[in-house]
């Protein structure tokens, strides 16, 4: 076995047990701190907290006989003072508006300090991080949300600047620049922050309040539970969010994040909740999550047009590791707000589980010149009752004008200012068991085909009882249910030990792909 250190801060410390397992390790481990067992486990990347600041430690692992797997030695960081907002005057009591005492708390805390939130319910409306801080929600703490939309601050979308050449962004909404209501935990160009612990954060939200009417704009935009606005160094670990009013957590232009063994869960019928969105971030690690969401798990964006085109930042260098999607519409996306670009994205040693698809590209006509996606790497999964695997849909039927002749037509159409790319894709060493409606559905524009897709040791069979539906979200894709390897309108597509089992009909069905090497 191999210990590798993810994550420590002065009171809590995560580390990956590689023992060859993806998700949940091949046995159960017993971890010891000093000498002393403190708990067991059966996850590979595992936390611990309660730890003292400053202070040397060895962490052991035996197995369930008592055989030493292995050890790593470490020392916590530094921490100056404990900020307890209790002692700011939060009651904790469920009841009581405790959004005022926290902020104190954290206001008022200095740099390589912490501020606590021991064990209690504390109903808040929006919490405003600061820089240089730890945030500590201990065990049997919740921070519950208001569900009043009139008492959360809006976020302006766009403000003018004083001599009208440039802008400042505050609120958006699904890649645009839009007013929305701040976040139940905001950070807005902060860095250098710890968020972490055993305790939750709870939305409160259901059919009755956000999610009513989701579609309608009242006021301002629905609130994300963590919204990262301009954000650096910012590593959050060990929480569980929960009934998000939307998107759950939202990097947006950000970089250096660190997203670590989290929890984050939304009712399957709960509209736009979306689990962890980076919206033009750069070097993001997302390791040990397990996400259950009523739409995408995790979706990389980038703007859909006006924020991509004029800020022309990409997603890029995001790794997705040993994390476990167990419902949700993609358990990674990628776009359709995209108009930045995506590119070294690689997600690997994950498991998924009925989700309606494995990867989700989506992109249309008009996200533009600069919605380039690169570099796009999926390897040694493992999914299951997942319906279509592997999808790229170049005729997502997005946006007011997305079933339009200009959006969903398959003729060429000329390659301009608008039309985006899809680059190398590359799938390799998954297994995909008990699938629905089709093993991989690949949809490149004519005028702009996918460049290259790569699909190596890719193993794919079908459930007995195969349900039907549609592969992609595009005019003119039939429902359908075993369907093998379809590609349309690929420059280059490399097979090296495909396998699909259970289809009905042609195990692999092209159309205007240049080049097949097997």
């Amino acid at each position: 076995m191999e210990i590798r250190l993810v994550m420590k801060t002065a009171r809590s410390v995560s580390l990956e047990l590689d023992d060859g397992g993806i998700y949940k390790t091949k046995e159960v481990y017993r971890i010891l701190v000093n000498g002393d067992e403190v708990k067991t486990t059966d996850t590979v990347i595992t936390s611990l907290y309660g730890l003292k600041p400053d202070t040397d430690y060895e962490i052991g692992v035996e197995d369930a006989h008592g055989t030493r797997q292995g050890e790593i030695a470490f020392r916590t960081d530094y921490e100056f003072v404990t900020l307890d907002v209790r002692k700011f005057g939060a009651k904790g009591d469920g009841v009581s508006d405790d959004t005022t005492f926290i902020q104190a708390a954290i206001m008022a805390c200095p740099p390589e300090s912490r501020v606590l939130i021991p064990a209690g319910t504390y109903k808040i409306t929006s919490l405003f991080l600061k820089s240089g801080i730890n945030v500590e929600l201990a065990k049997g703490a919740e921070l519950l949300a208001d569900t009043d939309r009139s008492h959360y601050a809006i976020l302006p979308g766009l403000i003018e600047s004083y001599d009208e050449t440039g802008d400042y962004n505050l609120g958006t909404w699904e890649g645009n620049p839009l007013p929305m209501f701040a976040g139940i935990i905001s950070g807005i160009d902060v860095s250098d922050v710890n968020l972490y612990g055993e305790g939750s954060i709870n939305g409160a939200a259901n059919h009755k309040n956000w999610w009513k009417n989701e579609k309608v704009m009242v006021g301002a935009f629905r609130p994300r539970m963590l919204s990262l606005n301009r954000c650096r160094n910012i590593r959050v670990q060990g929480l569980y969010f929960h009934d998000s009013p939307a998107w759950v957590i939202h990097p947006y232009f950000s970089d250096e994040l660190l997203f670590c063994n989290l929890i984050v869960e939304n009712p399957a019928k709960s509209p736009n909740t979306d689990g962890l969105d980076p919206e033009s971030c750069r070097d993001v690690t997302i390791c040990g999550v397990r996400f259950s969401l009523g739409d995408d798990c995790i979706a990389v964006k980038s703007g859909k047009i006006y924020m991509g085109r004029r800020y022309k930042t990409p997603s890029s260098n995001i790794h997705v590791y040993q994390c476990l999607m167990e419902h949700g519409h993609g358990a990674v996306t990628v776009g359709s707000e995209m108009a930045g670009g995506v590119n070294n994205l690689i997600v690997e040693k994950c498991r998924f589980y009925h989700t309606d698809r494995g990867l989700r590209i989506k992109t249309r006509r008009g996200r533009g010149k600069d919605a380039i996606l690169d570099n796009i790497i999926f390897r040694d999964l493992m999914m299951e009752q997942v319906m279509t695997p592997f999808t790229a849909n170049a005729f997502y039927f997005c946006d007011p004008d997305g079933r339009t002749e200009f959006v969903q037509s398959r003729e060429p159409y000329p390659v301009d200012d608008g039309t985006p790319s899809m680059k190398r894709f590359c799938f390799e060493n998954i297994t995909a068991k008990d699938c629905h409606v089709a093993a991989s559905y690949f949809d490149g524009l004519p005028e702009q085909k996918i460049e290259q897709i790569t699909m190596r040791n890719v193993s794919v069979s079908f459930a007995g009882q195969a349900k039907c539906d549609v592969p992609i979200m595009s005019n003119g894709v039939e429902a359908c249910c075993k369907k093998g390897l379809y590609a349309r309108n690929v420059k280059k597509l490399v097979l090296d030990n495909v396998s699909i089992e259970g289809c009905e009909g042609e195990e692999i069905e092209l159309h205007n792909v240049d080049e097949v090497e097997r």
